[in-house]
């Protein structure tokens, strides 16, 4: 056999497979609590304000980390016959299931509090699931084969917020919102299905034994210990102001995107086509674009390269503005923002992982990226408010002198690196979790 033919092989066993269906079950949910749902509370005479207002419902995502020990090494009651992590899994998919099913009842014009505490339930099972799953995506490869297994989960991800985004809405051209919603609650059958289907990693089959015996070892190894390691580091405060305010540009203008898009005369169908279908390939795109130029300069240098890019794509949506309906100037516009976009997500994503210990990946990850996902959740939630008392143009020039911030925060955290070693690559974990030397003992 070639040596490609090897390197490919990798690619089509059962695993790959699951990790397809597991991808899907991530990015399925969000979209119908975000983009999709501002779609349909705009149908609906919903404010600008109250739209911006939604984006509140996600902040669980951003506090996703105080629950993650626990789902990292306690098994769910009733639900142990499965395993730890299919256990849990299969748990918040039911939650998911329920959740969409109970929205597609509510009328948003006469039930708006109804419809946040469900989006708020959502959320939170869409959070809680994504922890599983990426613990369940790392225990079920080695270290060789992990970045194959990141490349098809994406895969699948995508495909997941396809079917919640473009398909929904693409379905409610022709159908009533709360029967598309009614449908789109089968989408986490796939989750479902893939979780029976698939067996339990091995690796967290070893530590079943270590979560049991030593409860008071497991409080100090998996809650108290990852916060400290992180906070021994001099510059552990600017690397999270850094983070908080990155993708600021980008996280603000979103909650409007959808509501510009109906503004400017387009038709469920080429917003379904144009931002979804073709939006998510000029995603992918950047990403693979972001993945060549962290690869060949420093990772610091590589963020503000793809910062500058995202923050400045904002301005075509100025143009966009001026121009109106126009689906050429619409695919342009959102392949430039896509692209900037997966190129800023992938930069991002690989210092954050550059950042965790190898005894603590997953807690400080979730840590991370949970502060990442705070300033689209809490602070996004004014750009309704922003809106109401600005034009369109204003609205997005302003979205776009908000990248300042994270690019001089950026460049001081240069300058202290410039005093400091290189960071070095995410090593290989070892299965009995070691501590980094900054752990408690």
């Amino acid at each position: 056999m070639s040596q490609l033919g090897k390197t490919l092989k990798i690619y089509f066993t059962p695993k790959m497979l699951t990790m397809i269906g597991l991808g899907f079950s991530s990015g399925f949910p969000l979209l119908l609590v975000f983009s999709t749902l501002n779609l349909w509370l705009k149908d609906c005479g919903i404010s600008y304000i109250a739209i911006g207002l939604f984006s509140l419902v996600k902040l669980p995502c951003s506090f996703k980390w105080l629950w993650a020990p626990l789902l990292d090494r306690l098994s769910l009651p009733f639900f142990e016959r499965l395993g730890r992590r299919r256990g849990w899994a299969l748990f918040f998919q039911l939650m998911l299931f329920i959740g969409l099913a109970a929205i597609s009842t509510v009328n948003p014009e006469e039930s708006l509090r109804s419809l946040v505490v469900l989006c708020i339930i959502v959320v939170i099972a869409s959070a809680s699931q994504d922890i599983v799953l990426d613990a369940y995506r790392i225990e079920s490869f080695n270290f060789k084969e992990q970045g194959a297994g990141v490349a098809i989960f994406i895969i699948g991800y995508r495909l997941g917020t396809i079917v919640s985004g473009a398909g929904a809405i693409w379905m409610a051209s022709f159908m009533s919102w709360n029967e598309v919603y009614f449908l789109m609650c089968f989408g986490t059958l796939i989750g479902i299905a893939t979780i029976l289907l698939s067996r339990e990693p091995t690796k967290a089959q070893k530590y079943q034994e270590q979560t049991y015996s030593d409860f008071k070892h497991f409080m100090l190894c998996a809650v108290y210990n990852p916060f400290l390691d992180f906070i021994k580091r001099p510059d552990w405060a600017i690397i999270l102001a850094f983070i908080f305010f990155y993708r600021m540009s980008d996280s603000y203008m979103g909650p409007m995107a959808f509501p510009f898009y109906a503004d400017m005369g387009f038709s469920k169908g080429e917003i379904a086509f144009v931002s979804k279908i073709f939006g998510m390939g000029a995603t992918i795109f950047g990403g693979l674009i972001g993945g060549i130029v962290m690869s060949r300069m420093n990772m610091l240098k590589g963020l503000m390269v793809c910062g500058i890019f995202q923050g400045i794509t904002n301005l075509m949506y100025v143009l966009q503005a001026y121009i109106g309906h126009s689906v050429p100037m619409l695919m342009l516009t959102i392949s430039f923002d896509n692209i900037a976009g997966g190129m800023a997500s992938t930069a991002l994503v690989a210092y954050l992982s550059s950042l965790c210990s190898i005894a603590y990946t997953a807690t400080q990850y979730a840590l991370l990226s949970s502060l990442m996902s705070l300033a689209r959740d809490v602070f996004a939630a004014s750009s309704g408010y922003m809106k109401a008392a600005t034009s369109w143009p204003t609205f997005f020039l302003i979205t776009t002198i908000m990248m300042i911030p994270g690019l001089i925060i950026l460049w001081i955290l240069m300058r202290v690196e410039r005093q400091k070693k290189p960071l070095k690559p995410l090593a290989e974990a070892s299965d009995k979790f070691p501590r980094s030397r900054n752990s408690v003992k």
